[in-house]
């Protein structure tokens, strides 16, 4: 099957988000069942909360102000350099490391998912430079504007009933489904994009992420 016969799904991520990486691993199960191609783009938690950080949980504040800017700055320098079909690949460097091994979101880890990346280290040295800062907007604000203010990441971007895309906010689900259970959410969202003015479906959450 070629590339044009797969279902395109638009994928906005932050790195530094736990839920965005379950649904992300999800969407990697699912390429595996069904025919379905990523594309995947940077948004911004520092970005989306910068306007309203003092409504912002004081332990998550500060980090917002300092450390979340760095991996989505490396993301963006190395999608200008080498396109957008490295992210794929940088961010489960990067998300492996930070979820999944619970490792510093410091230079030594940025530098170690871009050597597994196939991707030099200096490209670490953009999470310390506001110079491409106006690209990663134009990207944060490509997925926000699909779905609203009022979401976080991840965003996905999927057909709609008419052919057009429609964007939701997850789906929030832990552990990442695998196999036919991954297949099986794949088409339930599917079909709740081709119903017309369907916006939302939503429990508290009990359970935290389950990395495997």
């Amino acid at each position: 099957m070629s590339v044009s016969e797969k279902t395109p799904v638009d994928f906005w991520f932050d790195p530094i988000c736990p839920w965005a990486w379950m649904t992300s691993r999800w969407m990697l199960e699912v390429e595996k069942v069904r025919p379905v191609e990523v594309r995947w783009h940077v948004m911004s938690l520092a970005v989306l909360n910068e306007d309203e950080l003092d409504q912002v949980p004081e332990e998550f504040r500060e980090y917002l102000r300092t450390g979340a800017w760095g991996p989505v700055r490396v993301l963006i320098a190395a999608a200008k350099e080498y396109g957008d079909e490295v992210l794929g690949r940088l961010y489960t460097a990067l998300g492996t490391r930070f979820h999944n091994e619970a490792l510093p979101r410091d230079r030594d880890t940025i530098v170690a998912a871009l050597a597994e990346a196939g991707l030099p280290a200096r490209l670490a040295d953009a999470a310390d430079s506001d110079a491409l800062d106006a690209d990663l907007r134009v990207s944060h604000k490509e997925g926000i504007e699909k779905v609203g203010q009022e979401v976080g990441t991840p965003v996905i971007a999927v057909p709609g009933a008419d052919g057009g895309q429609v964007a939701f906010f997850g789906p929030v689900v832990t552990p990442a489904p695998k196999g036919e259970a991954a297949a099986r959410l794949w088409d339930g969202t599917l079909l709740v994009a081709s119903t017309p003015g369907f916006y939302e479906l939503k429990r508290t959450r009990t359970q935290g992420p389950v990395f495997d």
